[in-house]
Formats: C-alpha cells, structure tokens, sequence
C-alpha cells in the first residue's frame, strides 16, 4: 500500500526529477517509509513506501524487469499474489522479492491487460512499456484505490491524491462548478470530475495507454470488468446458498490476512465487522480491534442508538481480542474539519470526521485493518431505499423515482436559487443525466420488481460504495494505514451478484402492496416493512456472532450530528455558515443556504448532511482555493 506519481511529456521532452520529487512530497503521509523515483528522459514515475509484504528493501519501487523493458508504480495488494507468482514461476519468470509488486510487474509482462482478469485485491497503478513507448494506467474492479490524472499541456500527469497534480507548476487551482452542482445535488460526484477543473478521477474496472508523440488531451479507458446484479437462470437450493456464502466469506477473510506487519480490525457493534472479527480472531489470537463511540448526552430519537461501544465491547470479549476505542463529542470534528479537508480534497459521501479518527486510532498500533465495508451494498443492506423503486412502467419512470429520492442534499426545486452566484455557468447541466449515465447499459428485461432491486443495487454499489472507498483509502491513508475490505474478494462479489432478490430483502410482496413509492401518511408502515434485508447473510452470520446481533437493524457509522448541530455545535455552525464573507457565497446564495440551515435549528426539517456538507465545503475553499 503506497503512494504513486508520475510525470509522462508526450512531446518527447525530459522531465525534471525535482518537479516529480515535489509531487511524492505532498504525498509522504501515503509512505512513510521510503521512497523511489524512476526517469528516462520524457517518463518520470514517482513512489511512497508503505511497507506491508517483504518490508525488505527487495521491494522497493519504481520496480524494473531485469530487461528493463517494464517499469511499475503500483498501490494496493494482491490477495492471490502467491499463487499467480506460481503459475509465472512454472513459465519461466524468476522472482527477487516476496513482494506482490513483483507478480503485478511479470503478470503484466506476460499477459498484458489479461493480466487484470487475474487480480483478486486492490490496485492502482502505472507501467511504463519501455519498448513501446507507452504508458499503461489501471485501477481495480470496485475502486477501492483511487487514481487521477490531468492533461496539463503537452504534459500527462497522474498520482494516488489530486494534491500531487496540484504540486506541478503548471496545474491551475479552479473550481469545476459543474462538479459541485453535482455534488450539492447527489452528495457525491458519479461522474470523472473532481472539484478541480481538468482533474479526473480514473475510472474503476477499467484500463487506459497513452503511447508517446500523440498529440492527445484525454484517455479513453477501457472497461475490463462491471458489477452485473441479476437474477439466477437455474436458482440453487436456499440452504446451498447458505453453504456456499459461508465457505466464500471465510476464504476471502483468510486470503486478506496476508501480512508481514501486524494486522487488526474495525469492530462495530454490527454483525459485519463482527463476523470479519471472528473469522480473523480464529487465526490471529488476540488481534487488536478499534471502535469509535460518541457521547450522546445532546442525542435525542434515533441517535440515541449510535454509540456502538458496549455492544462492540461484548463482542471483544466473546472474540478474546485485545480492544481500543475512543468516544467522540461535538468539538471534536471542529477542530478536525480543516486537516481533514485537506486529507480529503473533496467532499463525498456523509459526515466522514469519525472514519478519520478511528484510522488515526487503529494506525498507533497497526498498519493493516480489516473493514466491514461492502456487505450491505453487495447483500441488500438498505432495503427502504431499493423498495422506493420497484413498481414502474419502465426505464425511464424507474430513473425518475430513484433520481428523486438520491437528492440528498439541495432538491431540484430551489438548485437554481442555491447556485444564483454562478447560474448561469452551470443552469446547462442536468443531473438527471448525469444519474441515468450511470447505467452504462440496462438490461432490457426490466419486468418485475426483482429487477428494478438489481439495478438499485448496482446503481448503489457504482456511486455509494465507489465513494465510501474514495473516502476510506484517503483517511486512512492519512494516517499510513492500510484498510483491506473482505467482501469485495472476487469471488464473494461474484456470487453476492447473482443471488435471487429474496435471499437479500424479505418483503418484496407485502411492500409491493404498501405503494411504497408514495409513502406520504404511510411512512411509518413502510417503514416497518422495510427493516429487512441481507437475509440469508444474517443466517450465515449466525455461525460466528451472537443473534441478538445478527437480527439487530441496521445502524450506520454516524455521529448524532442532527442534534449537535441545533445544540452543541450550533454557535460552530452560525459563526462559519451565518459569515457572509464565507468562501462559499462565492458560488452559493447565502440567503437560500441560511433559510435552509434555520430550518434545521428550528427543528422542522434534519439537513445535517447539508450543514456538514456546507462545512466541509468551506474548509475545503479555505485549504485549496
């Protein structure tokens, strides 16, 4: 687990070693402990060490073919790194290291792009193709790792954080407004964009070159692999699901226990990170294990249920690990919010302060974590928002009820008020597009409900999950912490994809009846009906965590923010957000913004994902702009 850079001048001419050295610079958080630099005239690739397989200097990087033909710099691990290195080694390839960078670098040398059908793990990285005179890019199946890159001229350059681009001279720092009336709309950026103009974000499962002397200012990245959620054509037996999930789960926790450092896990009191805790705990005795509570003495309602200590602490007990946790306030992510965001460099995805504090927890005593993260978007974790969606004439009816209810932050109704400083810049944008464009391609098929929950679930694992790991690899990585996610192993994900609909959510027919696309004076009912989901991965987890939590709702890793924002935090919010000269009413409109705010201190409507949102924007403008 690394950082990577790189500098390519298509036009043929040299790169500076010290522009390439200023770009890992910004990165050193990602590896702190080495560095590498590889340059051959118009080529420069850039590397931070964090020393996880072979901690020798055997794996060193930039890491060269001993014909010198390939080049690689390389982020991630390779959970079947040994045996592809077996399967090389019976075809002639010699191997010096014990690294997993050494099978990426001869799995490619001789199989290519195939190379990346081959991979069960997390990757970004570069090959310089020495012969040909080309630069290969690729980044793994999900999007765990993340990769960007900028046509800065004649000039290529790519990097694991956007902060590295914005290190060379000639990479100007302006805002893309098109991306942040994306991200105001959906609380997240499903395109390419960044909140930079000219930044990208490389784009997950799929592969690009760039050859040298080509006068060309963008890729064109092949797709090597996409999620495919759909119904079985012959469905095996329920109790052969049963059997198989269990085997496949308790293979992808051991393949991801690989390590020559010390491992430890996130442990919640959900059955996730539970159950990873338990098959991990068989193997490792005493592995360490980190939770992150908060202090609910302002909490009120629902909150009231977010501290997961205790029930995080019981399962420390029953797995025999050796336990850490820590209890968050309010203050807590005030004085954060302006490292972070600059850990960060762009907002995504929910209050995120707390994944920033538990990694800076577990990082003082490992530099390996297992994580939960995946289960509820592979198995059906968010049943009342798939149900919101099932019942359609067609495609297009389906896109319209699922765009409406993923407007999570400002609705369409007042976006033109809440851009009035820039509207007229981005008034050509339509979001519902930019939703729709998810779908790549849509099956035809779409007949009944069952298959509106399949694209529900692609949908969610393409821009939910994809920005949750965006979010995850950089606070973790700020710390030098490597975060390793088991249900995204191959296989795990290849069978989570074709189990039938009601082996994931239970009341399929009751809800249908509900008309829960309207649940106006029905809410309450619908929600009742909807607090299933991850069925059958309930009743496989009930071989390792007790049932209490295994038949427990579901409870995501959120701060009470609601309240702390009406009380706590209320003269943190005025003071930054009621500031007239805040940086964000350079593109938003302070009137509209602040009578949305006052709604929520008034306690009529929750906007806490705006308010942090809000936030986290500002402190980004005062860190970047």
């Amino acid at each position: 687990m690394c950082g990577i850079a790189g500098i390519f001048n298509i036009n043929g001419e040299p790169v500076a070693p010290v522009l390439l050295r200023r770009m890992t610079d910004t990165i050193v958080h990602r590896g702190p402990d080495g560095e590498g630099f590889y340059t051959d005239s118009f080529i420069g690739l850039g590397h931070r060490r964090l020393a996880i397989l072979d901690p020798s200097p055997a794996g060193y990087q930039p890491m060269v073919t001993e014909d010198s033909q390939y080049a690689l710099s390389y982020n991630g691990e390779i959970y079947n790194f040994q045996e592809l290195r077996a399967e090389l080694e019976s075809l002639g390839h010699v191997f010096s290291s014990g690294t997993d960078t050494e099978v990426v670098l001869k799995a490619y040398a001789e199989w290519g792009e195939k190379a990346l059908d081959r991979f069960n793990g997390m990757f970004a990285f570069a090959i310089w193709d020495k012969s040909r005179q080309e630069l290969f890019l690729a980044r793994d199946r999900y999007g765990i790792k993340p990769l960007y890159y900028i046509f800065a001229g004649a000039t290529f350059l790519f990097a694991s954080e956007q902060k590295a681009l914005l290190a060379y001279p000639s990479v100007e720092r302006e805002l893309d407004l098109e991306a942040l009336l994306e991200y105001f709309t959906f609380q997240n950026i499903f395109t390419d964009k960044t909140l930079f103009e000219g930044i990208h974000l490389f784009p997950a499962g799929h592969w690009a070159r760039l050859p040298l002397g080509k006068k060309v200012n963008h890729l064109n990245p092949v797709c090597y692999w996409d999620f495919d959620f759909s119904e079985p054509e012959q469905p095996a037996k329920d109790q052969e699901y049963l059997e198989e999930l269990d085997r496949l789960f308790r293979q992808a926790v051991n393949r991801q226990l690989v390590s020559d450092v010390e491992l430890g896990s996130y442990l919640s009191g959900g059955m996730d990170s539970g159950s990873i805790t338990a098959v991990a705990a068989s193997r490792l005795p005493y592995i360490k294990t980190f939770t992150c509570g908060f202090d609910l003495h302002s909490a009120s309602g629902l909150e009231l249920g977010f501290d997961e200590r205790e029930k995080a602490e019981a399962m420390s007990y029953l797995f025999k690990t050796e336990h850490y946790e820590m209890v968050l306030k309010a203050g807590d992510m005030e004085r954060i919010l302006s490292k972070m965001a600059w850990h960060l460099e762009e907002p995504r995805v929910g209050q995120s302060y707390p994944n920033f504090y538990v990694s800076r927890l577990a990082s003082k005593f490992v530099k390996v974590v297992l994580s939960g993260m995946g289960g509820d978007e592979l198995f059906g974790g968010y049943p009342w928002r798939y149900y919101r969606a099932v019942v359609n004439d067609d495609f297009e009816q389906y896109i319209d009820k699922y765009y409406a209810f993923w407007q999570r932050l400002i609705p369409n109704k007042i976006i033109h008020e809440a851009f009035a400083p820039v509207w007229n810049q981005v008034k050509h944008v339509w979001t519902r597009d930019i939703f729709r464009n998810v779908f790549r391609k849509h099956a035809e098929r779409l007949i009944q409900p069952k298959d509106y929950i399949n694209h529900s679930l692609y949908f969610e694992a393409k821009t939910f999950l994809h920005g949750l790991f965006v979010v995850e690899d950089k606070l973790s990585m700020a710390h030098g912490l490597e975060t390793r996610v088991p249900f995204l192993d191959n296989d795990l994900v290849k069978f989570a994809m074709k189990l039938p609909v009601h082996l994931k959510l239970g009341n399929l027919e009751d809800v249908i009846q509900l008309n829960e696309n309207e649940p106006g004076s029905k809410t309450a009912r619908y929600f009742e009906k909807t607090k299933d989901g991850k069925l059958l991965l309930r009743r496989m987890m009930e071989r390792y965590i007790p049932k209490e939590v295994t038949t427990r709702q579901k409870q995501g890793f959120s701060a009470p923010d609601a309240s702390w924002f009406k009380g706590d935090s209320i003269d943190y919010v005025r003071r930054v957000l009621y500031d007239k000269n805040a940086r964000i009413y350079n593109y938003l409109d302070y009137n509209t913004l602040t009578g949305l705010i006052d709604e929520h201190i008034a306690g009529k409507v929750n906007r806490r994902l705006l308010i942090w949102s809000l936030l986290n924007f500002e402190w980004w403008c005062r860190e970047y702009m």
